[in-house]
């Protein structure tokens, strides 16, 4: 059931004991919502706590660093930015699966798997979502809270250069700025800070970047090999699914990823009009026009056909 933003404020204010759940391979933005929802939540009194399947990266640590640990057994389940629920995975979705009472998101192609849910797919990133809803709440903007909702709006807007940003997304900055967050820290550590093992990666992976379509279509891949023999986390890997976009003429970029489960991650970058999400749904996934993700359960190079030949059949029509 659809319900309204005043809605869903009165839903958490009646509510105790708040389970918040980020989807798997976690980015700024469920993390932010996620971290800022929580922080809004214990003052006023509730007991809260956010909870990811993956392993929360070095670079979102700071997120959390008020946010301690509490112990208690969840009577309610909140999703954010989790446009479906298999995007929990294991053991999130084994526990909570189909007992998720409220999503808050802003992906247009969420499934409404929730109870109930506020999706706005205008907001550039759900974290938008989370700073409207704090005014229902009465929440003050703290400054742990404003670092955490300019975090998600900065990592999912590419420090502002995405197509999602609206007048409102600056507006909505330019209150956070104000709050006294520290956006060149924060921009510098999610997208100019890069391990030596990341940049040896990113070497492997740019050696098997391949061109099809009339070089409108590249495609990089990252094995589990190259992965584990760099040593670095998957979190680490976040980043490169922007590199093959980013080529001149090129309109649709694809990053292919080998998962422990021998599945592959596909993830999609498209230039306006395309739209990533469309050609994402024919695989059972989804996302934003300028950014999607699926996943497909065979080889690499049979993946790598599939989503070729679904580019291609978009781009010649």
């Amino acid at each position: 059931m659809t319900i309204t933003l005043n809605e869903a404020a009165a839903f958490l204010e009646s509510r105790e004991d708040i389970l918040i759940l980020c989807h798997s391979s976690p980015d700024g933005d469920t993390l932010g919502s996620g971290a800022a929802l929580c922080l809004a939540l214990r003052s006023l009194g509730k007991r809260a706590q956010v909870r990811c399947s993956d392993k929360i990266g070095k670079k979102f640590e700071f997120l959390f660093q008020e946010l301690p640990e509490q112990e208690f057994t969840p009577k309610t389940i909140v999703a954010v930015d989790v446009a479906d629920e298999k995007l929990l995975e294991e053991p999130l979705l084994s526990q909570w699966g189909g007992k998720v009472e409220l999503c808050i998101d802003h992906h247009p192609s969420n499934m409404h798997y929730a109870e109930q849910d506020y999706v706005d797919p205008k907001a550039a990133a759900t974290c938008e979502i989370i700073y409207d809803l704090l005014k229902y709440l009465e929440v003050p903007l703290t400054l742990p809270i404003a670092t955490a909702i300019y975090t998600g709006i900065s990592t999912d807007t590419g420090c502002f250069r995405y197509i999602n940003v609206t007048p409102k997304t600056h507006r909505i900055a330019a209150k956070l700025l104000e709050c006294h967050v520290e956006a060149s820290t924060i921009n510098h550590l999610m997208f100019e800070t890069k391990s030596r093992d990341r940049i040896r990666l990113e070497q492997q992976v740019l050696g098997t970047l391949e061109f099809f379509s009339q070089n409108r279509v590249a495609v990089i891949a990252i094995t589990r090999k190259m992965v584990e023999a760099s040593g670095i986390s998957e979190e680490e890997t976040e980043g490169l699914a922007s590199l093959p976009r980013q080529i001149e003429g090129v309109r649709i970029g694809v990053t292919l990823r080998e998962k422990a489960d021998g599945s592959v991650k596909i993830s999609l970058r498209a230039l306006h009009p395309l739209n990533a999400s469309d050609i994402c749904a024919k695989f059972g996934g989804g996302g934003h026009p300028g950014a999607a993700g699926c996943s497909l359960q065979c080889s690499l190079e049979e993946a790598k056909k599939q989503i070729v030949s679904a580019c291609e059949e978009v781009l010649n029509s």
